[in-house]
Formats: C-alpha cells, structure tokens, sequence
C-alpha cells in the first residue's frame, strides 16, 4: 500500500493522490482490500484501466482499490455453435476481444479499441457501432460490499440500460456496493460477424447494415475508424489523452424531439432485450456539441483558449472527446466541459450528462 497520483492511472491524465492504494492481482487480493477498506470506514474507488474515469486536483481521500486480476476460460456448447467466454475483472477488454477473434467467437468485434478492462465493461453497459455489452452478457461474479459475499448477478438481474445497469444505479459518488470480480459472455462460434447495425462501419467495410462479414475485418474496421477519431490511445497524440466520449448521447421522450431542427440525428432506444422502445428517442451528443457552436479544438486557440488556458480542449479529430492537451489539471477539463454543457442547454435546451465517473470535483 502506498500513496500515488491518480494522474498517473488514467488515461485523461488528471487528478490529485490517493490516501491509500492497493493494486489487487487476484480475486481473493480484491475481496481481502475491500474488507480492510469498509473495516477502516473509508470511502472506495475501484479503478480498472482509469480510462472512464476524472479525478479532482485534491485527489482521493480513501482507498483506491486497483483491479489487476487476470485469466480468461472459454467453455465451449456441446453443439458447437456457441461458448461461454469468461475473464477477471482486471483483464484488458481489447485484448479479450482479440482473444474471442482468436478462439473464432462472434459478437464483441465492434466493441474493439475501447479502452479499460473487463470489470468496467457492465457497470456502463460499454457500447458502439451499434452493440451493447448487454447483447452478449451472461453473468457477472461479484462481491458485495454490504452483505459481504460473492453473488452472481445474471442478464435480468443486471438491468442493463443505455451506458446504464442496477450495478451503476447502485452507487454512491464513486463508492460502489458491487466489485465486479469476473465477467461471462455468450457468443456464437462463426468466424462472420454479428450483422452490422452501424451504418458507418457498414460504408467503411463496403457493405450495407445488417449484412455479415468476417469479424476479424470489423476489428480492424473498427480500430482504424476510432484511431480517425483520436479514440484508440496513442502516447504521441493528445487527441486520445482523454476519457473517450465525455458526453453520453441525450435520450428524450419521443415527443420532446420535435421541437429540435428537422436535421438533427434521431436514432431508436433499444431496451434490455434489444427491442425499440417507442416512446424514446436518442439524440447526438456530437451534433448537438457542434451546432452550438462548439468546433473540433475548442479551447485550443483564439478566445476559446480562455477557457482552460489551452491546456484543455475539445479533440481536433472528435467534438465529443475533451483532451489534455499537457499539463492540465481537472478544473481545466472541468471548465471546458461546463461551457460545452451550458451552451449545448442554451441552443437547444437539451442537457448533455458527463460519461465517465466523476471523483471529488463537479461537472
């Protein structure tokens, strides 16, 4: 155990000292840290890959509790068309997607380049081009904090909603009740894909959506479209020093979106088990940013610099991403994010909410 810089942990590059820090390599060290946590009476955060995640300048005062299990299983269907794949916590979810490739799985090919591990993956419902960790989701192992035992919590009890779950809803400030311990996916045993549901990555691949091709090609469609948009993390590059989307794409009723201009993006809600939800709509966080007058590099130069100095700015390849750009500290990134939020509710009264978890600071 020891003190250390959370800036140091994640990929946005923020944030003050943890009181106390305990990297946990196994399920039994993730338990055992937890314990002495709650015995302490400290508050809890469970860091993965801190790559979802902001940090205030003061830091953590409490426990952080880094999660670097590993070990992956596939279990195999007796018929041979599907398989249970199975990882810890601390395994890095882009390296089990290239494992499920490599095991000739189907299912989890567009989720490829997202940063993090797997723990993290439910707790957001962790989602793009068109799927869902909660398609492929079969169980979580996890230890709950409040009646101190390892439960399992499987699709139903998981409750899954856009970048949301029961695990998510259960929480207080970063203080979760749920450590995800291990996590299980069922996926067909097809070297093609899932049918396409992304009408971009369809074009790239030079199809149409809802057709198939070999999942290994959407992998690699997939992190070259990210790696465009500054989303693959690159040391070299300060468009990817950042959280991924910052904002989470707005959901309003069905109604409400008549009062936006007729070319704003509308795209379905699918609830938990995949099917529309017709009273809802989802709109883009992205538009919405861009229209309201918020361009690719804002707060980089000219009087948009003010804001956060140029430490901090909207990607120049994504108007969803907010970039440390060297040097910045929370309150920078936490300045662009507030005058992109408030302008985006003065344009079109649609209030934007930050994706990542926010820790000792306020968006």
């Amino acid at each position: 155990m020891s003190e250390t810089l959370l800036s140091e942990l994640t990929t946005l590059g923020v944030g003050g000292p943890a009181r106390t820090y305990v990297r946990a390599r196994t399920e039994q060290e993730i338990i055992d840290a937890l314990i002495a946590a709650d015995d302490a009476g400290d508050q809890v955060l469970i860091l993965g890959g801190g790559s979802n995640l902001v940090v205030g300048d003061d830091g953590f005062d409490g426990t952080v509790v880094h999660t670097a299990s590993t070990g992956v299983t596939v279990r195999r269907a007796e018929d041979g068309r599907s398989a249970r794949l199975s990882a810890e916590a601390g395994e890095d979810w882009d390296g089990l997607v290239a494992r499920s490739l490599e095991e000739g799985l189907s299912g989890l090919e567009t989720l490829s380049g997202i940063p993090g591990t797997v723990g993290a993956t439910p707790v957001q419902n962790v989602g793009a081009y068109g799927t869902e960790i909660s398609q492929h989701f079969a169980s979580a192992r996890l230890w709950d904090r409040v009646e101190r035992r390892v439960e399992v919590f499987d699709r139903q009890r998981m409750a899954f909603a856009y970048r949301d779950s029961a695990l998510k809803r259960e929480m207080l400030g970063p203080s979760p009740r749920w450590a995800v311990l291990q996590v299980s996916f069922d996926l067909e045993v097809r070297g093609d894909s899932a049918p396409l549901r992304y009408a971009e990555l369809a074009r790239s691949l030079g199809t149409e959506a809802g057709e198939r091709v070999p999942a290994s090609r959407v992998r690699e469609a997939v992190l070259r479209l990210r790696a465009g948009k500054g989303m693959v993390l690159d040391p070299a590059d300060r468009d990817t020093h950042s959280t991924g989307s910052f904002f989470t794409n707005p959901i309003i009723p069905a109604d409400a979106g008549a009062d936006l201009p007729a070319d704003a993006p509308r795209y379905p809600v699918l609830d938990a088990d995949g099917a529309v939800d017709e009273s809802l709509t989802k709109l883009s966080a992205a538009w919405l940013i861009q229209h309201a007058g918020f361009d690719k590099g804002y707060g980089l130069e000219g009087e948009s610099a003010a804001v956060a100095g140029g430490r901090a700015a909207l990607s120049t390849k994504h108007t969803l991403a907010i970039t440390n750009r060297g040097q910045a500290t929370a309150a920078d990134v936490v300045a662009v994010a507030r005058a992109v939020r408030e302008g985006v509710q003065r344009e079109f009264g649609v209030r934007l909410e930050a994706e990542p978890v926010v820790v000792g600071t306020r968006i």
